[in-house]
């Protein structure tokens, strides 16, 4: 697999510039009235994405949010439109599937208001919908670890549901095993929507847990070797104890190439 994505990008970006950021071009609006269920949205984070994005969250359109894998990405919006926005526009985590082929973004009214001058919040929101560019950039959470949460519907020891939380840096994770503590007996998990995996072969005993991510123009492997406690409960979110900060490439024209920093 791995030297297929490696021949695979390598002839994308034989072409184009390697980039950490290319910027694209489209549409922006926004929800009209952050309701519980549009925090969650497709990605199933409910009112915990809240907490992680800090009300600064997002639906995209299919291409981005990427049957899943896109869930918990981080985006630079900004909106074109100089007489009533800023240059650094608004930094936005994707929880969200976007319908709406208007537009590639629907951004929490927090985030889009974020995009004005000052004193032109309600302003710009009024106009429903605006020119923008965004780009990619690699998420932050100052403290936090790769956490795991073990849904409602798991049953210990026969059914296991996980939503994964606080993944750093620019990447999107392909890939879940799960093993009991001690074993290569590796068991694969399915994503059931969104940023939720599930299996129902579940291992006994405390379990280590393995990921695949993107990272440059390849995959890398990650090893969390105690995640979960024999004993563990439906509900609670458990620290991998692992940092994800790896950076995956694009491959644009130069022109299109956005890694310094928007102010």
């Amino acid at each position: 697999m791995a030297w297929f994505l490696s021949i695979f990008f390598f002839l994308l970006v034989s072409s184009a510039t390697a980039c950490d950021r290319c910027i694209h071009r489209s549409k922006a609006t926004h929800y009209y009235g952050d309701s519980p269920t549009s925090y969650g949205g497709a990605c199933g984070y409910g009112d915990l994405a809240l907490e992680f994005t800090n009300g600064y969250f997002s639906a995209a359109i299919p291409s981005l949010y990427k049957q899943g894998a896109g869930c918990g990405a981080c985006f630079q919006v900004r909106c074109k439109d100089k007489r009533l926005c800023n240059g650094a526009g608004t930094k936005v985590v994707l929880t969200d599937q976007n319908y709406d082929t208007r537009a590639d973004f629907v951004l929490s009214r927090k985030a889009f208001s974020t995009m004005a001058l000052k004193g032109k919040g309600q302003e710009l929101l009024n106009t429903g919908i605006v020119d923008v560019e965004y780009k990619r950039i690699p998420c932050g959470y100052k403290n936090k670890n790769l956490a795991v949460r073990v849904e409602e519907s798991s049953y210990n020891p026969n059914y296991l549901a996980i939503k994964l939380l606080y993944q750093g840096g620019q990447t999107e994770i392909v890939a879940v095993d799960i093993a009991k503590v001690g074993s290569y007996d590796w068991v694969s998990l399915s994503r059931s929507y969104g940023a939720v995996w599930d299996t129902n072969k579940v291992p006994r005993g405390a379990l280590q847990m393995r990921m695949v991510v993107t990272s440059g123009y390849d995959g890398k492997r990650l090893w969390a070797k105690y995640v979960l406690p024999v004993d563990w409960k439906t509900g609670v979110i458990y620290d991998t104890g692992v940092q994800i900060d790896d950076i995956a490439k694009e491959g644009c024209p130069a022109s299109e190439c956005g890694d310094r920093p928007w102010k």
